[in-house]
Order: C-alpha cells, then structure tokens, then sequence
C-alpha cells in the first residue's frame, strides 16, 4: 500500500502496544520505502529495535532522523532505558538512582529528540519554573489548579502534589531554626548551674545564683567555690 497506509498501521499498531505484530508488519516493508518513511514509522522501528534488544540500532536511528517535540518524551524515554540496561549489564547489578543520573549525564540525548533544555531530577526546567511561579501566588494550589499546573508541566497530579508538599517541608525548615529561641546553657535544665548540689546536701537554685551574681561550678568532691 501507499506509505500513508504504512503509517495508519504503524501509528495504529503504537497506539495498540503491540510490539510484536509492529516488528512483524516493518519486516515486511519493502527496504526502499524505509529512507522515506514517515515518522510514525520510525518511531515503531525505534520501539521494535529498543524491544528487541537492538540498541546500536535504535541510537543510529534517534541521531540520524529529526522528530517532532511531540515525540520527543517517548524517544527520550527509549534512549535512556537502553542507556540504563547498557549499563545494568556491564555492571552485573541493577542501578540506582545515582548510578542512573551518572547515565543521563553521559550519554545525553541526541538534538534530534531533545530541545536542548537542560532536565533536572526529571523535571524539565521549564516544568520548574511554572511549579515556582505557582508556589509564589498560592503554596496550597487546589485540585482543580493541580490539574491545571499537571496539563501545563507534563507532569502527573501525584508529582505535582509531592512537589508543594517538598517545597513547603524546605520552607518551613529555615523558619523553624530561625524562630527557636535561645536558651542560655547556665538557664537549661540539667546544666551544673540550674541545679547543683552544695557541700551541705542543699540545692542552689539558678536564680539564687543569678541574683547574688555569683558563678557556680561543682568540683569532683561535688563542694562549691564561687567567683565574684
């Protein structure tokens, strides 16, 4: 059929998740409809090649042909998984969530599916940028202005949410060391001072020892000596 067809199917076979009919469907294209192919094409031809374990393949394919920002997080998302199975098998053990980011880091997408903008803690610095400006009018944004920020970012309600929940914990910290009074050590509860224990047995209560102006401290026999 016409490439347009070709299309139709693949797009429709990527819909459906069925990778194994899509692998079966792109073996039997004619090899010269494949340099002109659409990119709905290519796109069935990177998932087979991720799927199949092909990842030399799927690289070539990502660097060699431009698509679409539509496109763009999926292709993303195919690169990075082989990326991190690369990885996973020379090392022998799964990795982490360090060892991932030292992968992102090294092997950053092609500017074929990639804008360029710089993506942090998987969040897009665009996507950053609006939960900031969000979180500057209201730090308790409702349901429905989560799902609108959600529509906006690219990001799920669940991440959204967690985001102001952090956002707000990191906030509050500062403010709470900030707002702590200070307790001198002569004044605290247990210090030698608050409560220490006389030649005679008797307690010299702190504000005995602030009134008369006078420092007390217990030496090893617990008898007291005093400073003007």
């Amino acid at each position: 059929g016409s490439m347009g067809q070709v299309a139709c199917v693949c797009e429709a076979l990527l819909q459906s998740g069925r990778t194994s009919r899509l692998a079966s469907f792109l073996c039997a294209l004619p090899l010269d409809l494949q340099p002109r192919a659409p990119e709905s094409v290519l796109r069935a031809r990177a998932l087979v090649a991720f799927h199949q374990a092909r990842y030399r393949e799927l690289y070539a394919l990502l660097e060699r042909h431009s698509f679409s920002a539509a496109s763009h997080r999926a292709l993303q998302d195919l690169w990075f998984r082989a990326r991190y199975s690369e990885a996973e098998s020379a090392r022998g053990r799964p990795l982490g969530a360090v060892d991932r980011f030292r992968v992102r880091r090294k092997f950053p997408p092609p500017r074929t599916i990639w804008d360029g903008e710089r993506t942090l803690y998987c969040f897009r610095e665009k996507s950053r940028r609006a939960l900031r400006e969000a979180f500057a009018r209201n730090r308790y944004p409702s349901a429905r202005e989560k799902r609108e920020l959600a529509g906006r970012t690219g990001l799920s309600e669940t991440q959204v949410s967690n985001w102001f929940k952090n956002r707000r914990q990191r906030e509050r910290k500062p403010r709470e060391a900030r707002g702590t009074s200070f307790i001198p050590f002569f004044l605290r509860v247990g210090s030698p001072i608050h409560s220490t224990q006389g030649a005679v047995g008797g307690q010299v209560s702190c504000s005995r020892a602030l009134q008369s102006h006078t420092v007390c401290s217990g030496d090893q026999t617990g008898s007291l000596t005093s400073s003007p």
